[in-house]
Protein backbone atom coordinates (compact mmCIF):
# COMPACT_ATOMS: atom_id res chain seq x y z
CA UNK A 1 0.00 0.00 0.00
CA UNK A 2 1.53 2.91 -1.27
CA UNK A 3 1.31 5.81 1.54
CA UNK A 4 0.49 8.82 -0.80
CA UNK A 5 -0.18 11.80 2.14
CA UNK A 6 -0.08 15.55 1.46
CA UNK A 7 3.34 17.27 2.53
CA UNK A 8 2.41 19.15 5.89
CA UNK A 9 0.86 16.04 7.35
CA UNK A 10 3.92 13.86 6.16
CA UNK A 11 6.12 16.02 8.18
CA UNK A 12 4.54 15.82 11.16
CA UNK A 13 3.76 12.08 10.94
CA UNK A 14 6.98 10.83 9.75
CA UNK A 15 8.16 9.22 13.05
CA UNK A 16 4.80 7.20 12.92
CA UNK A 17 5.60 6.00 9.23
CA UNK A 18 8.79 4.84 10.88
CA UNK A 19 7.66 2.33 13.36
CA UNK A 20 7.05 -1.39 12.89
CA UNK A 21 3.18 -1.18 13.75
CA UNK A 22 2.86 1.27 10.41
CA UNK A 23 4.51 -1.48 8.45
CA UNK A 24 2.93 -3.91 9.47
CA UNK A 25 -0.77 -2.53 9.35
CA UNK A 26 0.35 -1.78 5.40
CA UNK A 27 1.66 -5.07 4.92
CA UNK A 28 -2.01 -6.47 6.36
CA UNK A 29 -4.55 -4.16 4.11
CA UNK A 30 -1.58 -4.88 0.87
CA UNK A 31 -2.06 -8.89 1.38
CA UNK A 32 -5.85 -8.77 1.99
CA UNK A 33 -5.84 -6.77 -1.77
CA UNK A 34 -3.79 -9.00 -3.34
CA UNK A 35 -5.50 -12.19 -2.22
CA UNK A 36 -8.59 -10.54 -4.21
CA UNK A 37 -10.19 -9.11 -1.32
CA UNK A 38 -12.09 -6.19 -1.79
CA UNK A 39 -11.38 -3.40 0.96
CA UNK A 40 -12.95 0.12 1.13
CA UNK A 41 -12.29 3.21 0.35
CA UNK A 42 -10.43 2.71 -2.63
CA UNK A 43 -6.30 2.82 -2.60
CA UNK A 44 -6.37 6.46 -3.75
CA UNK A 45 -9.30 7.64 -1.14
CA UNK A 46 -7.33 5.53 1.82
CA UNK A 47 -5.87 8.95 3.37
CA UNK A 48 -8.27 11.63 1.25
CA UNK A 49 -8.99 13.33 4.66
CA UNK A 50 -5.03 14.36 5.32
CA UNK A 51 -5.28 15.32 1.22
CA UNK A 52 -8.38 17.79 1.37
CA UNK A 53 -7.47 19.43 5.11
CA UNK A 54 -3.65 19.84 5.31
CA UNK A 55 -2.10 20.00 8.53
CA UNK A 56 -1.59 23.37 8.25
CA UNK A 57 -5.80 24.38 7.28
CA UNK A 58 -7.06 22.26 10.37
CA UNK A 59 -9.52 24.51 12.07
CA UNK A 60 -11.84 21.69 13.37
CA UNK A 61 -12.14 17.46 13.48
CA UNK A 62 -14.90 15.15 13.51
CA UNK A 63 -14.26 11.85 14.44
CA UNK A 64 -15.63 8.83 13.34
CA UNK A 65 -15.29 5.25 13.73
CA UNK A 66 -15.05 2.88 10.83
CA UNK A 67 -15.53 3.43 6.69
CA UNK A 68 -18.76 2.82 5.04
CA UNK A 69 -18.59 -1.18 4.01
CA UNK A 70 -20.51 -0.99 0.82
CA UNK A 71 -19.46 -0.68 -2.88
CA UNK A 72 -19.51 2.87 -4.07
CA UNK A 73 -20.05 4.35 0.04
CA UNK A 74 -16.41 5.67 1.14
CA UNK A 75 -13.70 7.81 0.18
CA UNK A 76 -11.78 8.68 3.29
CA UNK A 77 -14.02 10.97 4.86
CA UNK A 78 -15.76 10.04 7.88
CA UNK A 79 -19.80 9.95 7.35
CA UNK A 80 -19.33 11.21 3.85
CA UNK A 81 -20.16 9.38 1.07
CA UNK A 82 -19.24 9.45 -2.89
CA UNK A 83 -21.57 11.84 -5.30
CA UNK A 84 -24.56 9.58 -6.45
CA UNK A 85 -24.48 7.28 -3.21
CA UNK A 86 -27.68 8.07 -1.07
CA UNK A 87 -26.80 9.62 1.91
CA UNK A 88 -27.14 6.90 5.15
CA UNK A 89 -29.06 7.31 7.52
CA UNK A 90 -26.47 9.35 10.12
CA UNK A 91 -25.31 11.70 7.81
CA UNK A 92 -29.14 12.21 7.12
CA UNK A 93 -29.45 13.24 10.83
CA UNK A 94 -26.46 15.56 10.58
CA UNK A 95 -28.45 17.45 7.61
CA UNK A 96 -31.31 17.59 9.63
CA UNK A 97 -29.69 18.90 12.46
CA UNK A 98 -27.44 21.46 10.07
CA UNK A 99 -31.00 22.71 8.88
CA UNK A 100 -32.09 23.09 12.32
CA UNK A 101 -29.33 24.76 13.65
CA UNK A 102 -28.51 26.82 11.20
CA UNK A 103 -31.50 27.11 8.44
CA UNK A 104 -29.55 25.16 5.81
CA UNK A 105 -31.46 22.67 3.31
CA UNK A 106 -30.57 19.92 3.25
CA UNK A 107 -28.35 18.99 0.18
CA UNK A 108 -29.04 16.30 -2.80
CA UNK A 109 -25.94 14.26 -2.25
CA UNK A 110 -23.77 13.02 0.56
CA UNK A 111 -20.06 14.51 -0.21
CA UNK A 112 -18.60 16.77 2.28
CA UNK A 113 -15.97 17.69 0.63
CA UNK A 114 -16.50 21.34 0.49
CA UNK A 115 -16.22 20.85 4.20
CA UNK A 116 -12.75 19.36 4.26
CA UNK A 117 -11.47 21.91 1.83
CA UNK A 118 -12.25 24.80 4.54
CA UNK A 119 -10.78 23.41 7.33
CA UNK A 120 -12.85 20.41 8.71
CA UNK A 121 -10.85 17.38 9.25
CA UNK A 122 -12.83 14.49 8.82
CA UNK A 123 -10.85 10.76 10.61
CA UNK A 124 -12.30 7.32 10.80
CA UNK A 125 -10.44 5.31 13.57
CA UNK A 126 -9.63 2.78 11.13
CA UNK A 127 -8.90 3.88 7.18
CA UNK A 128 -10.00 1.00 5.75
CA UNK A 129 -12.57 -2.20 5.76
CA UNK A 130 -13.45 -5.32 4.34
CA UNK A 131 -16.53 -4.94 1.70
CA UNK A 132 -19.38 -6.02 3.40
CA UNK A 133 -17.51 -6.68 7.21
CA UNK A 134 -17.87 -3.30 9.52
CA UNK A 135 -15.28 -3.37 11.57
CA UNK A 136 -13.22 -5.93 10.11
CA UNK A 137 -9.93 -3.54 10.18
CA UNK A 138 -10.15 -1.82 13.50
CA UNK A 139 -7.75 -3.94 14.99
CA UNK A 140 -5.27 -4.06 12.64
CA UNK A 141 -3.40 -0.90 13.97
CA UNK A 142 -5.34 1.81 12.46
CA UNK A 143 -6.53 3.34 16.00
CA UNK A 144 -2.61 3.30 17.05
CA UNK A 145 -1.90 5.54 14.12
CA UNK A 146 -5.20 7.73 14.15
CA UNK A 147 -4.47 8.43 18.32
CA UNK A 148 -1.50 9.14 16.96
CA UNK A 149 -2.57 12.07 14.75
CA UNK A 150 -4.90 13.14 17.29
CA UNK A 151 -2.01 13.62 19.52
CA UNK A 152 -0.15 15.18 17.05
CA UNK A 153 -3.19 17.92 16.19
CA UNK A 154 -3.63 18.36 19.95
CA UNK A 155 0.19 19.01 20.65
CA UNK A 156 0.98 20.89 17.73
CA UNK A 157 -1.77 23.13 16.65
CA UNK A 158 -4.19 25.61 19.39
CA UNK A 159 -7.66 26.25 18.93
CA UNK A 160 -9.39 23.90 17.15
CA UNK A 161 -13.04 22.82 17.64
CA UNK A 162 -13.40 19.05 18.50
CA UNK A 163 -16.51 17.15 17.52
CA UNK A 164 -16.84 14.31 19.50
CA UNK A 165 -20.30 12.49 18.42
CA UNK A 166 -21.18 9.16 20.63
CA UNK A 167 -19.50 6.97 23.08
CA UNK A 168 -16.53 6.15 20.59
CA UNK A 169 -15.29 9.39 19.94
CA UNK A 170 -16.31 10.87 23.34
CA UNK A 171 -13.62 8.40 24.83
CA UNK A 172 -11.02 10.34 22.39
CA UNK A 173 -10.89 13.30 24.57
CA UNK A 174 -8.26 11.87 27.24
CA UNK A 175 -5.74 12.33 23.56
CA UNK A 176 -7.35 16.18 23.40
CA UNK A 177 -5.91 18.82 25.53
CA UNK A 178 -9.05 20.51 26.39
CA UNK A 179 -7.00 23.77 28.00
CA UNK A 180 -6.02 24.42 24.18
CA UNK A 181 -8.79 23.78 22.57
CA UNK A 182 -12.71 23.60 22.15
CA UNK A 183 -14.55 19.82 22.85
CA UNK A 184 -18.34 19.43 21.53
CA UNK A 185 -19.82 16.04 22.75
CA UNK A 186 -23.04 15.29 21.96
CA UNK A 187 -24.78 11.47 21.59
CA UNK A 188 -23.98 9.71 17.55
CA UNK A 189 -26.28 10.97 14.93
CA UNK A 190 -27.12 7.06 14.38
CA UNK A 191 -31.32 6.73 14.59
CA UNK A 192 -29.75 3.99 17.36
CA UNK A 193 -29.47 7.18 19.41
CA UNK A 194 -32.73 7.83 20.02
CA UNK A 195 -32.79 11.52 18.09
CA UNK A 196 -30.43 12.30 20.99
CA UNK A 197 -28.13 13.99 18.78
CA UNK A 198 -30.74 16.11 17.57
CA UNK A 199 -30.46 20.22 19.39
CA UNK A 200 -26.53 19.67 19.65
CA UNK A 201 -26.15 23.02 17.85
CA UNK A 202 -22.28 21.84 17.31
CA UNK A 203 -22.44 23.69 13.72
CA UNK A 204 -23.11 27.29 14.84
CA UNK A 205 -21.15 26.83 17.94
CA UNK A 206 -17.90 25.77 16.03
CA UNK A 207 -18.90 28.88 13.65
CA UNK A 208 -18.69 30.76 16.77
CA UNK A 209 -15.64 29.32 18.30
CA UNK A 210 -13.54 30.12 15.28
CA UNK A 211 -14.91 33.47 14.85
CA UNK A 212 -14.20 34.23 18.72
CA UNK A 213 -10.16 33.28 17.14
CA UNK A 214 -10.54 35.60 14.59
CA UNK A 215 -11.03 32.94 12.11
CA UNK A 216 -13.43 32.27 9.10
CA UNK A 217 -16.14 30.21 10.43
CA UNK A 218 -17.41 27.15 8.30
CA UNK A 219 -19.94 27.77 5.17
CA UNK A 220 -21.81 24.29 6.21
CA UNK A 221 -24.03 24.60 3.16
CA UNK A 222 -23.25 22.25 0.45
Amino acid sequence: MDVRIEASWKTVLQPEFDKPYFAALTTTVRNEITAGKTVYPPAKYIFNAFEKTPFDRVKAVILGQDPYHGKGQAHGLCFSVQRGVTPPPSLVNIFKEIETDLGIAPPNHGCLEAWAEQGVFMLNAALTVRAGEPMSHSKIGWETFTDAVIRTLSEQKTGLVFLLWGNFARNKRTLIDGQKHYILEAAHPSPLSGGKFFGCRHFSQTNDLLTKQGLTPINWQL
